[in-house]
């Protein structure tokens, strides 16, 4: 039995469904089919120990969601007509040590630098230059986070058309390692910004993973840490009332085998029950690199031998989720259940803490050595669980493949890795007790990579690592970075392995722009229709770039140095300046030279990287050909407006 539709989608997980809503909104006959009985993949909030208790599975909070235009402008009306609500705490993380003491990461910076402030003035000296810095970038990067990725090269080349450029450069390609001993001196302070890093799943000095150090100030005093009321599963909700709203299909507990071709092109998903589903346009598939020969037939060996070379995260986290009789209290006080994400720090010395990922690197689970975070979620959300009590999640940093047994081990091993992690947070949560607990269960690496196989690979909830070699248009690999796969035309992949990354950033509206392209539809003009004017605050209001000027150099942070500079590099008055849609300034223009190649244009993006860019003649001319007779009445009124 076949049923004909313009797009049919493998995979009902965040990103894929993201896509799906744009191509519906955009008239399309959609079908998603996902293998599960949920819907959401690593978006999903369910009651995994006792009823009336709703965990996170995987994803908590959706720190990179903040600044996607899906969000900041409601392209799919997800706040305005589909009941999707985020609270956005005041502290995004605090970190707790042995001694009593602890450190907060506040939103507003003079609160941080005051938290650090009390380990080492010095210290909170350069953070306010770091944050300063981190606040700048940030809107560059995210910019090219939600769309699809440019050409490396030329990112790269535009980087190095200025010492600026380099310095920024070499920030990101060293490892957070060099840079936190670079810039601070506390071992507390260099714990505490060490802690969020190995959340993305990076290990201290993995080389070309620096951008984090800049992205994670940068994101928290710009964005916070924007955490769905209810759970995180509720924006799955909210996509699935928005597709099914536009006239989309979802089909559960129906397994793909194949990705139908027809004289290379995708034509269509073949379920395992003979199920056939057509599709006009395009297929949208979230199939991991590794996994691609097994659903697409006839791919070039060298494209699968190269997809099959990507490289996973070097550590994976097991989740511990329980049920507890009383909201869970912490002998820090109150400021902790204030905290968006806890951290818990087993030790105070920054070189034992690093030392603390080396059984990671050998497969293997050392009790004293074990890091850890969690937090009892219905503190800031009591919708969570029932009156009074408390939802309680842990994690810890653990291996796939394990020294002893494998990954199959997991499951006879997971338990006593919880007690272990139990056992920890002890120390820090005066009720966390074997009386408190109502019920618990265990996630192990191998139970994520089994929610979700053609997507966690290797039990890796980020789908690849967030290495250098792998971002970008290299993610996962520059054949396939595209969103496309050679060979067949009309398929298109998603998910957390292709750019922007690991995590909930909506990164399928990057693969609905790229299938908008192909299709002859025009993104812009589906966005616009059908918009709901926001009536409450969401959140999610655009944000103006800061304006405060950075603090003079310290000398014993080159790192930051280099970033102050670039950082005071701002537009003069005289500059021509191309504004965003939100107006944030994107674009300065200081100078225009005659070149032998055209037109030589000088600049900025963002107030940070240096724009050296050339117009040459064709398309000047293409730009005269642009300017219609209508406009020139306009631009004579424009000149003299104020």
């Amino acid at each position: 039995m076949s049923k004909q539709y313009d797009i049919v989608v493998m995979g009902a997980g965040h990103n894929g469904l993201v896509a799906a809503c744009y191509l519906a909104k955009a008239g399309k006959k959609v079908l998603v089919v996902e293998r599960n009985k949920w819907a959401g993949g690593g978006v999903v909030t369910q009651e995994l120990t006792v009823p009336g208790f709703r965990h996170d599975q995987h994803s908590i909070s959706h720190v990179c969601l903040a600044a996607n235009p899906m969000m900041t402008d409601d392209e799919l009306g997800l706040l305005g007509k589909f009941d999707l609500n985020y609270n956005f705490l005041d502290i995004p993380s605090i970190t707790l040590f042995p001694d009593g003491t602890h450190l907060c990461l506040y939103k507003d910076v003079d609160k941080t630098c005051e938290s650090i402030a009390q380990f080492s003035q010095r210290d909170a000296e350069t953070y306010r230059k770091h944050a300063t810095f981190g606040k700048k970038v940030v809107p560059m990067f995210l910019q090219g986070m939600y769309s699809p990725p440019a050409p490396m090269g030329a990112f790269l080349s535009m980087l190095d058309q200025s010492q600026e450029g380099r310095d920024l450069f070499q920030m990101m390609t060293r490892s957070p390692l060099d840079i936190l001993n670079y810039m601070y001196e506390s071992d507390k302070v260099k714990i505490h910004f060490m802690k969020p890093v190995a959340q993305l799943l990076q290990m201290p000095d993995d080389m070309g993973t620096g951008l984090c150090m800049l992205m994670i100030p940068g994101l928290m005093h710009t964005y916070g840490i924007p955490k769905p009321v209810g759970g995180s599963g509720r924006l799955t909700d909210a996509l699935i009332r928005c597709f099914e709203h536009y006239g989309g299909e979802v089909v559960m507990e129906s397994q793909v085998d194949k990705v139908v071709t027809k004289h290379g092109r995708a034509v269509g998903l073949r379920t395992q029950d003979g199920q056939l589903h057509t599709a006009k346009d395009a297929v949208l598939a979230a199939i991991h690199p590794k996994r691609l020969d097994r659903f697409i037939d006839g791919l070039d060996e060298d494209l699968l031998r190269r997809a099959n070379r990507v490289k996973s995260s070097p550590f994976n986290i097991l989740t511990a989720h329980y049920a507890i009789n009383e909201k869970a209290k912490f002998f820090a006080g109150d400021v902790v259940t204030k905290a968006s994400a806890t951290e818990y720090a087993t030790t105070m010395n920054f070189k034992e803490f690093v030392d603390q990922f080396e059984p990671l690197r050998r497969g293997e689970v050392i009790r004293e050595k074990l890091m850890f975070s969690g937090a009892d979620q219905s503190h800031h959300d009591p919708s969570r669980a029932p009156p009074g009590k408390g939802v309680m999640l842990t994690q810890a940093f653990v291996p796939y493949f394990l020294k002893d047994g494998g990954p199959q081990r997991w499951d006879d091993y997971k338990e006593e890795v919880a007690d272990m992690i139990l056992d920890g947070m002890r120390p820090f949560i005066s009720n966390f007790t074997a009386e408190n607990i109502i019920a618990r269960t265990v996630d192990s690496p191998l139970d994520h990579e089994r929610h979700s196989p053609n997507s966690f690979v290797d039990g890796d909830e980020h789908g690849l690592g967030t290495y250098f070699f792998q971002g970008g248009s290299n993610r996962p690999i520059p054949e396939l970075s595209n969103y496309t796969v050679p060979g067949v035309s009309g398929l298109y992949l998603c998910g957390p392995f292709m750019h922007p990354s690991g995590g909930v950033f909506g990164g399928g509206r990057a693969t609905a722009i790229k299938m908008f392209q192909d299709l002859g539809l025009d993104f812009q003009k589906v966005v616009d229709q059908d918009r709901v004017k926001l009536t409450r605050t969401t959140g999610f209001e655009k944000k103006a770039p800061p304006v405060e000027a950075a603090p003079p150099e310290v000398s014993a942070a080159p790192v930051a140095a280099a970033a102050v500079q670039t950082a005071q590099a701002a537009a003069a008055e005289h500059d021509v300046v191309l504004y965003g849609g939100d107006g944030e300034p994107m674009i300065s223009i200081s100078s225009l030279e005659a070149g032998e190649a055209g037109l030589l244009i000088n600049g900025r993006i963002y107030g940070t990287v240096p724009l050296r860019a050339t117009l040459k003649p064709a398309d000047l001319r293409r730009s005269l050909g642009l300017l219609s007779w209508g406009l020139i009445p306009f631009l004579i009124k424009l000149l003299f407006k104020r």
